[in-house]
């Protein structure tokens, strides 16, 4: 009797037991052969057996086991395995049989393997089995918690569902029946329950659509059950569930299928189906829609939204249940005429599988019920645009939704139910797209358009003010030659004065085309509230002055003297409506100009300001357009006043830019007033001098006879921490000041207002100087041009002028300026280095404008090496010894190389001078953002050509002193 084993023909005996232990040696799991026959004793055993019953040797192992197939069986199992592996054997063709069964190892544990055997005849040893086996005690363990799982599912849905399915692995398919009603009434409910049991879920699924749904609803069912689509319906709703006609021998029922997603162990995936009558409740609903729908009179709906949709549904949200009344008859997609679905289910499935991708997520919000309902108490009617892909077409679509209200309804601010269409919009969406890419060509165009006109502009204003550099300096050299005759100086002077008009020309022009091209970009800075003040107090007294107007600034509440924000936008907004006020204003007429702090919160701060003109005025009808561009009330005051009709319009458009208000009012004869409310960012800077006088140190006495400015003036004193005291008349002046003077505690300053009854501010400060001689500092303080009084005032002791509105340091910084004009030791100028015998470094291209620079630097003793470029500007500092150059004077725009370049470049160099010497922009570019670009690359300070030389020379000699040169 031979063996085939291995795909090899053995004699088992004795001379081949050794070529079978070798073998067995290099196999992996376990492997025995053990007699048939008596008590089944051991021919052989590897290794692999010895380690799965925990023994490290033969010796251990004869001893746990006997050396027998009935000692190596957990006791309580080997009765049941003798018997059926006598079965599998006599069944089986091949003589093969598997068991599972526990074993107990050396060590006691209880483990269960697996048998694969064979059973053979042979010559030497009779009938002997041939054993593989290996420790699955992990798999049993995991089979047995599925089985749970699948308990514990199949237990909870049973409760509910007449039929449930569970599918036990969505990859591998497999699926079992639980509980179910399939036996009842159908000669294919048995073959369907066996299938269940014994084959993959399609197949199930298949014979229930063919056998089990009614005919009409077969085609959806096979797509709604496909398995596919159940996983990816899941994934956006879960649970989620479908409804059918299924046949019955009592005739068509209706039935619902709720499937869910089950987690089942070592990261499966199921799916839990359970099958429900669901025929009362449906047909319930119907006959309540019916009802309904007369009740509404929802065919008319229908009926007209037909003529205009594809297809039309009445969707229930408070049930989740919808109803096509029409359907595309070639649209297989859509449910029939009449019947009832899911609505959001169906039209989850809907986005999934019609709608493209970039459109998908809107659909899903768009017909989620809780934003419809919120989008519907909002407007009456709600739409959403998106592209589809359906029967290999693509074509734009529209759903839209209306509310429908029934008679019953008593709650109008809720919407229970919608009317919604599906239509085509390809034609008119594709004409739109159209028409939105012309648009967005022709915007780039334009946009092009205006970079080209940018740069232009740029270029131009570098090209004018680069031989304007060169006519100013050069006029500027020649004016210092004292030898020149009168007549020659006064040309040159000429010259002078009109090219600075001409530059102030280029820098209207460029201004004015930021404005046009809607390139205007408001700067956050922090500047000087009062600086910008005085400058239009001063611009506009004057015109007030030469046409005979009253012109007055009044400031009210804490105005602080820095703000962050763009004083030149806002200096402008407020010019613009002054120059309005004065050219529609006829002497003898009056303009004020009001600021005001409303409030303030946090670092913000929101002003007011009022301008008020006792003018022509404007009829009430024309007040409304006043801020159009071009608006005129008649033509007679273009061709009297000279205006274009653009200053308000642009200044409307700054106003809003700074994220302000402007209004206007206005009465024909009487005048206008503008008022303009902007909030302003609170600036860090106190506005006060840091040298030389201490606030605290000084006592001032304020005369004026108007209250509020007076107590303004105090305000604004003491928040400074400069001690003050007022008075409203020049007697009371007098008065205080013997007071304080007999206590030996005078003042060290005293404002007085000009115009004052009885007795005013010069006869004052006569008398003052009469008494007190030089005690004390005296200031007038006016609204007014104080030109006619300046010879007189002067020559009775005043020592200074100050406009009205005052600011603390105003008050400070001009007495400072007495203080050193006195030679009094209370001001401290900013340290300088001495030029003579420096060396300074040029990079300018234009040769004349080198010897120009060349010529003003030598006038202060210092030298001056000249690079043609910032390349050859690089390479001279580099090659140079360390600490060999004081200053660097770099124009900004050169070939080759340009300074905002080589600044960075030498910046860069490793030597401790490349970092600390200071490297100063000259050039002629007009625009904000070239200051800031300069500051980036490593520069000191940014200079506009033409330099003043005083300019030149404080910025040198003070950047040189801060750097220790």
């Amino acid at each position: 009797m031979t063996n085939q084993f291995f795909g090899k023909t053995f004699a088992l005996n004795q001379e081949t037991i050794p070529m079978i232990e070798e073998i067995g040696r290099h196999m992996p799991g376990g492997f025995f052969i053990y007699k048939a026959s008596g008590d089944e004793q051991l021919l052989y055993a590897n290794r692999a057996t010895f380690s799965i019953f925990g023994c490290a040797d033969l010796e251990e192992f004869k001893l746990l086991t006997g050396y027998t197939f009935k000692g190596m069986l957990h006791p309580d199992d080997y009765r049941s395995v003798s018997e059926s592996i006598t079965e599998q054997i006599a069944s089986s063709d091949e003589n093969m049989d598997y068991v599972e069964y526990r074993i107990i190892r050396k060590d006691g544990k209880v483990r269960w393997v697996d048998d694969f055997g064979h059973y053979t005849e042979t010559e030497a040893y009779g009938g002997i089995y041939y054993v593989f086996i290996s420790d699955i005690t992990e798999k049993r363990e995991q089979r047995e918690r599925d089985q749970a799982v699948r308990e514990a599912v199949v237990d909870t849905l049973t409760n509910i569902y007449n039929t449930v399915w569970l599918i036990n692995d969505v990859e591998t398919e497999s699926c079992s029946l639980y509980h179910g009603d399939l036996s009842e009434g159908s000669e294919h409910a048995e073959a369907i329950r066996h299938a269940l049991s014994h084959a993959k879920y399609t197949d199930v699924k298949d014979e229930y659509v063919r056998t089990m749904v009614a005919e009409e609803d077969r085609e959806r069912m096979q797509t709604e059950l496909d398995l596919d689509h159940m996983v990816a319906a899941l994934a956006v709703t879960d649970p989620y569930s479908v409804t059918f006609l299924r046949d019955l021998p009592s005739g068509q029922r209706y039935y619902r299928i709720n499937m869910g997603k089950v987690s089942m162990p070592g990261g499966r995936m199921g799916i839990a189906m359970g099958f429900r009558d669901a025929d009362d409740e449906i047909r319930a609903r119907q006959q309540a829609r019916q009802a309904i729908q007369e009740n509404v009179r929802l065919d008319r709906m229908i009926t007209a939204l037909a003529s205009d949709y594809r297809c039309v549904y009445h969707v229930d949200l408070d049930h989740n249940d919808a109803v096509c009344y029409r359907a595309d008859p070639n649209d297989k997609e859509q449910t029939g005429q009449g019947i009832h679905f899911p609505y959001l289910e169906r039209f989850t499935w809907y986005a999934n599988h019609s709608v493209a991708e970039d459109y998908r997520e809107g659909f899903l919000r768009f017909i989620d019920p809780d934003n419809v309902r919120e989008a519907l108490s909002k407007e009456a009617i709600i739409s959403y645009r998106y592209l589809a892909r359906r029967a290999g077409m693509e074509y734009y679509e529209m759903i839209r939704m209306a509310g429908v209200r029934h008679a019953e309804d008593r709650d109008d601010h809720i919407v229970h139910a919608v009317g919604l269409g599906l239509t085509v919009i390809d034609e008119d969406m594709r004409q739109q797209l159209a028409q939105n890419q012309a648009l967005s060509e022709a915007l780039e165009a334009a946009e092009e358009a205006n970079k080209a006109k940018t740069v232009f502009l740029s270029n131009m204003s570098h090209e004018i003010r680069t031989p304007m550099n060169a006519i100013i300096g050069l006029d500027s050299l020649a004016l210092r030659d004292e030898g020149l005759e009168a007549e020659t100086r006064d040309y040159l002077e000429k010259i002078g004065e009109s090219a600075k008009h001409l530059l102030g020309l280029i820098n209207d022009i460029l201004d004015m085309s930021r404005i046009e091209s809607g390139r205007m970009i408001l700067r956050k800075e922090e500047f000087s509230f009062r600086s910008m003040l005085e400058q239009i107090n001063t611009m506009v007294m004057t015109q007030c002055s030469d046409k005979g107007l009253r012109y007055e600034c009044r400031v009210i509440g804490g105005i602080s003297d820095y703000y962050i924000g763009d004083d030149m936008k806002l200096k402008q907004v407020l010019i613009n409506i002054l120059s309005n006020a004065i050219k529609f204003t006829d002497p003898p007429g009056s303009v004020t100009l009001v600021v005001e702090r409303m409030k303030m919160f946090e670092d913000q701060s929101t002003l007011k300001f009022t301008v008020k003109d006792t003018g022509i005025g404007m009829d009430p009808s024309f007040v409304p357009k006043v801020f159009d561009a071009f608006a005129q009330e008649d033509g007679t005051r273009n061709s009297k006043y000279g205006s274009t009709g653009l200053g308000m319009a642009i200044t409307k458009n700054i106003v809003e830019l700074m994220n302000g208000t402007i209004s206007v009012q206005s009465e024909k004869g009487v005048g206008t007033a503008f008022t303009v409310v902007l909030t302003l960012k609170n600036g860090e800077k106190t506005g006060l001098p840091t040298a030389g006088i201490r606030p605290k140190d000084l006592y001032v006495l304020v005369v004026d006879d108007e209250e509020v400015a007076a107590e303004h003036a105090r305000i604004i004193l003491d928040e400074a921490g400069i001690r003050s005291d007022v008075c409203y008349s020049g007697r009371d002046a007098l008065h205080m000041m013997e007071v304080q003077h007999t206590k030996h505690e005078p003042y060290n300053l005293v404002l007085l207002d000009w115009k004052m009854p009885e007795m005013d501010g010069l006869e004052v400060a006569k008398e003052i100087r009469k008494r007190y001689d030089n005690e004390t500092t005296v200031i007038i303080l006016t609204s007014f041009n104080w030109d006619e009084i300046m010879e007189e005032a002067l020559h009775i002791g005043v020592d200074s002028f100050l406009a009205k509105p005052l600011f603390a340091s105003n008050v400070l910084s001009e007495f400072e300026r007495i203080a050193r004009k006195n030679n009094m030791s209370l001001f401290k100028e900013k340290k300088r280095s001495d030029l003579k015998g420096k060396r300074i470094l040029l990079a300018e291209d234009i040769l004349i404008n080198a010897e120009i620079m060349r010529e003003l630097i030598s006038f202060k003793g210092a030298e001056m090496d000249h690079a043609e470029n910032g390349k050859v500007a690089l390479h001279m500092f580099e090659e140079s010894p360390e600490g060999y150059y004081d200053a660097v004077l770099m124009d900004v725009r050169m070939p080759e190389m340009d300074g905002l370049e080589a600044t960075a470049a030498i910046r860069a160099l490793k030597r401790p001078d490349a970092r600390s010497v200071p490297i100063i922009a000259m050039t002629a570019n007009a625009f904000d953002e070239d200051v800031q670009l300069s500051l980036q690359a490593g520069m000191n300070a940014h200079l506009s050509k033409p330099v003043e030389p005083e300019r030149l020379y404080q910025t040198v000699e003070e950047l040189m002193w801060e750097a220790g040169r």
